[in-house]
């Protein structure tokens, strides 16, 4: 048994110590995610069980998964963080805010391939989920990608539209010591932007917001607006991409390049509406050195949109100006 001198010290931070883990998604295309995830991301799926959709990148047995049910979106995220003495933390902040944490059964856990989980309405009630230990798997990966980046950066980054940004961003710099790496402001479909980007460790970011200025509108249905993975090689994304446009998924933003993460990518919409990220060579922070920066536009090049159709421009106007209707649900004073 440790002694208490040899038990880890409780981090003061939580910086460097939180990544991003899964993401869960629900569907009734099972069948359409299955083929677009393997033949045009070209990632490792699993079918463990009738109504789920597991897929893997690297060792963790789950990273992306879609199970069977009439959201066509995400409904929840997990994130992992480094012991249990760095969960304890995150807890004890989310109670002193008055946050309610519920435990998730041992069938939830298996589902997202973990241990255990405990979770929370987060901001927009995107139900947030922490863990610290995942179920790991040693059988070799069937992908047509040569692999992925995860390791202590974790799985990749998330990306939101929201009416409230400044109530995000203050939650996850407040709770998870997040950090603020630049911001760009630009000017897409007639909407004047401005997006930031937090960073929980050397990522350059695991959570964006993206939020109209002047009159707070949210032109989307989906809780996010994207998930970002970081593939190994640019041929991996070139590859991804040509796939994806050959087998007619909508191709949100073909390639190109940002000014602030300088990441090579391009972005393809799911079967659940949402859109995925696939990029090459982002830079990594060094903290010592890294300042914040504003940026005018958010690519150097590229991106240019492929499927910005007069449909897709009208169910944005829709979405948005149905938002104005209702009061975006944050965690700050809803929950006790």
């Amino acid at each position: 048994m440790p002694t208490i001198a040899s038990l880890p010290a409780a981090p003061k931070s939580l910086f460097g110590h939180v990544r991003m883990g899964y993401l869960l998604a629900e569907s009734e295309r099972l069948d359409e995610w299955a083929k677009f995830t393997a033949e045009g991301l070209g990632l490792h799926v699993d079918i463990p069980r009738r109504g789920v959709i597991a897929c893997r990148i690297d060792a963790h047995q789950r990273r992306l998964i879609i199970r069977e049910g009439v959201a066509e979106d995400v409904i929840a995220i997990g994130w992992q963080l480094d012991g249990e003495a760095a969960l304890d933390l995150a807890l004890a902040r989310l109670a002193a805010r008055g946050i309610r944490v519920q435990a998730g059964s041992s069938e939830e856990a298996e589902l997202r391939g973990v241990e255990r989980f405990c979770f929370f309405a987060g901001p927009k009630k995107l139900r947030t989920e922490l863990f610290t230990n995942a179920t790991l798997s040693d059988l070799p990966l069937r992908m047509k990608a040569s692999g992925f980046v995860t390791g202590a950066a974790g799985m990749g980054h998330v990306a939101v539209t929201t009416r409230q940004p400044e109530v995000i961003q203050a939650f996850w710099k407040e709770v998870f010591d997040a950090r603020l790496s630049d911001e760009i402001e630009d000017k897409i479909d007639g909407l004047n932007l401005d997006f930031a980007f937090l960073r929980f460790n050397e990522r350059h970011h695991s959570f964006a917001t993206a939020s109209t200025r002047g009159i707070r509108l949210n032109p989307l249905r989906t809780q996010i607006h994207h998930m970002n993975l970081q593939c190994a090689s640019l041929e991996d994304v070139t590859q991804a991409y040509l796939r994806c446009r050959a087998m007619g998924y909508p191709i949100a933003n073909a390639i190109g390049q940002h000014p602030n993460d300088r990441e090579l990518s391009f972005y393809v919409q799911t079967p659940s509406g949402f859109e995925i990220e696939l990029g090459w060579n982002p830079i990594v922070v060094d903290e010592h050195t890294w300042r914040t920066t504003t940026y005018r536009g958010i690519s150097l090049w590229g991106h240019r949109p492929e499927n910005l159709t007069l449909r897709v421009r009208l169910g944005r106007v829709r979405c948005g100006l149905a938002s104005l209707m209702h009061a975006e649900s944050t965690i700050q004073g809803e929950q006790s």
